[in-house]
């Protein structure tokens, strides 16, 4: 029997180590703490993984120390065992009492977690070398916990091996394509890396700086992750080229910075300081893109050698015995000496005891991102398939065609007719797998099939789709009926529009009624035709002023207003005085309980998946109506701008902090 065919039947053995011989699986643990420069006494521990002797027998053997360190990492092996599942992972609830167990074993020593992490990894390393069909779950759970842990302790050699190997198991054809498209282009990849290098390389001679150059390495998964996060192609990628340069103190590193950016033009807005502001995991690098003649961009890192190996080894790197202080302990040695000699070891010792309070916090706001992540996880419910320039598009497991257009772009979808896949042509209800290349045939113009929605086709499954083409529809309808009041019509129009743009928000239909002239009173004039300006959208009670219109009355504008600073100065003359109706702004129940206003929001934030449902579900709580948003979105950042009715100035102003409040958004102010 081959070592492949035993090692996938040891696989269903819950040992641990999935049929890897004992010894072989000690020696890499070994190879990996050593790698990370761990002290002697984990290293021991490491090299002794497979022996069975209970505690008193371990000590004898390998000293107290070390010991306690063996039986701390059988303890997270075992209940990791006990709550592993059929299927080869663990259940949510499962994953959640391992992070507590890996949490309770840090504040014991976080040596042990750090063996542990390294036992996983050697697990994977087998695992795929053995080319053994290994649980999707298992490797889910090694990216959602274990590279997540590595990733918060800064432990970046770790981390990236993880996540290439776990990807590699749960999607193997686009990893298979990512690495073709890395292939396929080495050599031209490798000789502009040797110029770049050896330009570098002259420049440091010149400036007479000490430093070395290297072309950094490349991951496929972040490859992958930048390509889907940022949709990117993988041409217009700058981590494929990338590089690093390594100097002695931290006034070369700001020094190597201007040269670079004398020699090559520098990107705007991808220049990162995480010297000046480090990463909360420590992390310190000067980060820039720039780009050469031919107009390709690249990336160039420049740090010290002390920070590099902070970037690589993290909190590994500083387990040592310094000075008769061990920084591994998760509370500091008593100094038992009154001995003067003895005070730079209690230093050292209180230093120590200041960093692992500080990567307690981090370790507990990774357990809270962590189990956030896991909550809204459903393992392997998802299929990645490429566009024809190489694009990688999630959907959901059964998606069609139709699926990937809309997910691609809501006009593509509409004009979808047709499909290639992997160059042959498919119906519109086939569904999809992982990897496969998707072209989409469509006209210049048209709109969806409403066979699409059919409940008895199945054409398609995202419910983004579906909301898409209900909404097409209803548009249709909407303008074919003609019968409908024209205000009632341009609601239900603007209400399709947000729907399109936001799927998963459902919108009231309102009851309320639009601010009117009654709401505002033009000084010594009665009965004058009033609007309030759509530029300024001003609420009570701003300031406002008003702008005799030709043939449209009076535009009222907030005083603040770049458009009315305009008028006012080109025609002073047809401005005139305004003030709001006393009833509107004292007592808007009297006036009408249901009166609203139209103000306009810009929201800045970070883009991700869940930003705007929890935008949303802040204005459903507050009762705040959105009859009009916009969205776009730009390396990693997005911009919404939405119009919403509100009371006044003072409910929009709770409106705002309220949604300052939501995780990722930098800002929300008023248009």
């Amino acid at each position: 029997m081959s070592n492949a065919a035993s090692a996938s039947e040891g696989f269903k053995i819950v040992d641990g180590w999935y049929g890897e011989p004992p010894e072989n699986h000690a020696a890499g643990v070994f190879n990996i703490l050593k790698m990370l420069h761990l002290d002697e006494a984990t290293l021991t521990a490491a090299s002794n993984i497979a022996r069975t002797h209970g505690r008193e027998a371990l000590t004898k053997l390998i000293g107290d120390e070390s010991a306690k360190l063996l039986i701390g990492y059988r303890g997270l092996r075992q209940a990791q065992a006990k709550l592993v599942r059929n299927d080869g992972g663990l259940s949510i609830s499962g994953q959640e009492e391992m992070l507590r167990k890996m949490l309770l074993a840090f504040g014991d020593d976080l040596r042990v977690v750090l063996i542990y992490l390294a036992s996983r990894l050697q697990t994977l390393r087998w695992i795929t070398h053995e080319k053994i069909e290994m649980p999707k779950a298992w490797a889910q759970e090694i990216l959602n916990i274990d590279a997540s842990l590595a990733n918060r302790l800064g432990i970046w050699q770790m981390k990236w091996e993880m996540e290439d190997l776990a990807f590699r198991v749960l999607s193997p054809e686009i990893y298979r394509d990512v690495a073709k498209m890395l292939d396929s282009k080495r050599i031209e990849r490798e000789s502009f890396i040797q110029s770049i290098v050896h330009r570098l390389e002259q420049e440091l001679i010149v400036a007479h700086i000490h430093g070395e150059v290297q072309g950094r390495p490349k991951h496929i998964y972040s490859i992958w992750k930048k390509m889907e996060g940022k949709s990117l192609d993988f041409a217009n990628l700058y981590d494929v080229r990338a590089f690093r340069v390594l100097v002695d103190d931290v006034k070369s590193c700001y020094a190597i910075l201007g040269l670079v950016h004398n020699v090559w033009q520098p990107v705007p807005r991808e220049f990162d300081d995480y010297i000046a502001r480090p990463k909360p995991n420590g992390y310190q690098s000067l980060h820039t893109v720039v780009m050469d003649e031919h107009g390709t961009a690249f990336e160039i890192q420049v740090r010290t050698n002390a920070m590099h190996q902070q970037a690589e080894y993290g909190l590994a790197a500083h387990w040592r015995y310094k000075e008769g202080a061990y920084v591994g302990a998760a509370t500091p040695p008593k100094n038992k000496s009154s001995d003067p000699n003895h005070q730079t070891g209690t230093h050292s010792a209180a230093v120590a005891y200041e960093r692992q309070i500080a990567w307690a916090r981090q370790l507990i706001s990774w357990k809270e991102d962590a189990w956030e992540q896991l909550k809204h996880h459903e393992i392997d419910d998802h299929i990645y398939v490429l566009t024809p320039l190489g694009k990688v598009i999630s959907l959901e497991k059964g998606s069609s065609p139709i699926d990937f257009a809309y997910a691609v772009h809501t006009d593509l979808g509409h004009r979808c007719r047709g499909a290639r896949v992997d160059g042959a042509m498919v119906p519109l209800d086939t569904p999809l797998q992982n990897g496969q290349t998707v072209e989409i045939i469509a006209v210049k113009h048209g709109g969806p099939s409403r066979d699409w929605i059919s409940p008895s086709r199945n054409y398609l499954r995202s419910q983004r789709a579906r909301t898409r083409v209900r909404a097409w529809f209803n548009a249709l309808d909407d303008e074919e009926a003609g019968t409908k009041p024209a205000d009632v019509k341009t609601e239900q129009k603007s209400e399709a529009k947000v729907v399109a743009l936001a799927p998963e928000i459902i919108l009231k239909q309102s009851t309320r009624k639009q601010g009117q002239s009654g709401d505002v009173l033009v000084v010594g004039v009665d009965s004058l035709l009033t609007q309030l300006a759509r530029c300024c959208r001003p609420v009570p009670p701003d300031g406002i002023a008003g702008f005799v219109t030709q043939g449209r009355g009076v535009s009222i504008h907030r005083r603040s207003c770049k458009t009315f600073r305009g008028l006012l100065e080109r025609a002073p003359e047809r401005v005139i005085q305004t003030a709001w109706n006393a009833s509107t702004v004292e007592s808007p129940a009297a006036s009408d309980a249901n009166r609203v206003f139209p103000a306009d929001l810009a929201i800045t934030g970070l883009d991700r998946p869940e930003l705007m449902r929890e935008l949303f579900e802040i204005l459903t709580r507050q009762g705040v109506h959105v009859i009009d948003l916009r969205k776009s979105a730009k390396r990693g950042l997005t911009q919404i701008l939405l119009t919403v009715e509100i009371k006044d100035s003072e409910a929009l102003r709770i409106v705002q902090n309220s949604l300052e409040e939501v995780k990722g958004v930098t800002q929300v102010r008023r248009r």
